[in-house]
């Protein structure tokens, strides 16, 4: 299957295509979900493309209605067709596709079933990496720290794919859109694809900020208090372009 298969030119030819991946899984790819995973792809790929996660490392889900569409395990993102839509119910049972679901299902059910969230991005990027071995919570370096709710917290370590890391990894969220995975990575969350990656991309951006100003030998970084935070917050709720 080549790039242009995303394109649906042929958009009888794409509605068989999802018609086979779904009786596959149990029952037909509707047009709403044949979107999303065109979506979904496109996210994976940004992942690898900027660096955040390598080779097959890190997952993506989106979730439409109450099916969750998410990236196969093992699968290279480049590999992945309008063919391959992988999807389960919220209870973890698959729906949709023959493809093997991420192993960090957990992670992405859990989000799913505590908060309004319509994504979520988890990748390996180095630097938010580097940052969850060293402390319990990245210091608020910067105010986009805001963005995620307040200062990012830090998840206990616990074994990929276990309902211990999905825990652990709630209770950093309380609060939060993001978090860190200690010595894993990083999850955020939000209400498109789009939101749950910027999130991300902030996330890493602001670990590579704290180790480059803190690796400055006898400086220390000055850090936002929680009243700087909480202001810029309010400032963030009036953001962007008025619908």
């Amino acid at each position: 299957m080549t790039e242009q298969s995303w394109d649906r030119q042929d958009a009888g030819d794409a509605r068989v295509g999802a018609r086979g991946a779904g009786e596959a899984g149990g029952r037909c790819v509707r047009p709403e979900e044949a979107r999303a995973w065109e979506a979904l792809v496109a996210t994976a790929r940004r992942t690898a493309a900027e660096g955040l996660v390598v080779g097959t490392s890190g997952n993506v889900s989106v979730r439409v209605g109450d099916t969750v569409l998410v990236t196969p395990s093992g699968v290279p993102y480049d590999r992945l067709t309008p063919e391959d839509v992988t999807g389960v119910g919220l209870d973890g049972r698959q729906v949709l596709g023959t493809l093997v679901p991420t192993s960090e299902l957990p992670l992405h059910l859990a989000v799913y079933r505590t908060t309004g969230a319509r994504a979520v991005v988890h990748t390996h990027a180095v630097h938010a990496t580097a940052v969850s071995t060293l402390v319990r919570e990245l210091p608020p370096i910067h105010y986009m720290a805001a963005a995620l709710g307040g200062p990012v917290r830090v998840a206990p370590y616990a074994a990929y794919g276990t309902d211990e890391l999905a825990e652990n990894m709630l209770h950093a969220l309380a609060g939060r859109s993001g978090c860190l995975l200690r010595n894993h990575g990083t999850l955020t969350h939000g209400a498109t694809l789009d939101q749950a990656y910027d999130r991300t991309a902030q996330l890493e951006w602001m670990c590579r900020l704290w180790l480059t100003a803190s690796s400055v030998p006898g400086l220390t970084p000055s850090l936002l208090t929680e009243e700087q935070l909480a202001e810029v917050g309010e400032k963030l709720r009036g953001y962007g372009q008025k619908s």
